[in-house]
């Protein structure tokens, strides 16, 4: 609306439109306010259920990024030292000592098959003792071939305790890394859900709010607009103050608020330019 067509609309005429919404939106708010709370309560368990939901599944991220990043620490420690053990060996000729039936059999893989096949294949009695007395036997051998070694070298022995350590330690990191992986898939669409109904909530807050602020509001408003019909729109005392003083300013001339305004802004980007 520009300034010469409001400039025509007659104050009482503006101020009974203002005094009908004000009426208006105290009757219709209750129920707005009624129909936002019963979507706030609908809305709410989700938006519980997916933050629990999705602290449960990040707690699991963390969980397997600590446990990974310790064995990670852990194992990167011992590399150092079994450099040097291996040095030391090479340097002495001890490596040189490793007993090829040791190398040919394959001891610890073989005892790896056995427990394989323990875990996961369907064995009848006869044939779970037959494959765990194979493993007996290959233990046995296995610690005379350790004390073997020991005995003649005992640094082999400690290359490849922290070898193997070092090694379980690096497959524990990386079975830790899967899991966390595994776990920031299902974390992730969890956290996208979670964002959209949080703001939801969010949404019907606010306007929660703001129906209830215009409500209690609305008595107020309705005796103000209610008074200035009734006794004028020029100055009434504290709280009504004189809406008329722009009109008159415009009428004998004046700029307007609006024209005042749009001149200052005006003025001052012509001085930044």
């Amino acid at each position: 609306m520009d300034t010469e067509t409001l400039m025509q609309v007659l104050p009482k005429e503006l101020g009974g439109l203002l005094l009908q919404r004000r009426i208006m939106l105290k009757d219709t708010l209750p129920g707005v306010i009624r129909n936002l709370e019963a979507e706030e309560d609908q809305i709410l368990p989700k938006v519980e259920r997916l933050n629990s939901s999705f602290n449960q599944a990040n707690s699991k991220v963390v969980k397997e990024k600590k446990t990974r990043d310790q064995n990670q620490a852990d194992a990167r420690k011992l590399i150092p030292q079994v450099k040097s053990i291996k040095k030391k060996l090479i340097d002495s000729g001890g490596m040189i000592i490793l007993d090829p039936k040791w190398k040919k059999e394959k001891l610890i893989e073989k005892i790896e098959e056995i427990e394989h096949r323990i875990e996961t294949s369907a064995l009848d009695q006869k044939s779970e003792k037959k494959l765990l007395d194979q493993r007996r036997a290959l233990v046995l051998e296995n610690d005379k071939w350790l004390r073997n070694r020991k005995e003649s070298n005992p640094e082999m022995i400690e290359y490849l305790e922290k070898s193997r350590k070092m090694s379980s330690l690096f497959k524990k990191a990386d079975k830790a890394h899967s899991k966390m992986i595994e776990a920031v898939k299902k974390a992730q669409p969890l956290y996208e859900k979670m964002s959209i109904a949080d703001k939801e909530l969010k949404d019907i807050r606010s306007q929660l709010d703001r129906a209830k602020e215009l409500l209690s509001q609305s008595d107020k408003a309705i005796r103000y607009w209610q008074r200035r019909l009734d006794e004028g729109f020029g100055d009434l005392g504290p709280g009504y103050n004189d809406l008329l003083r722009n009109k008159r300013r415009v009428e004998k001339g004046g700029n307007s608020s609006f024209a005042k305004t749009t001149g200052k802004r005006s003025n001052k980007v012509s001085e930044e330019e």
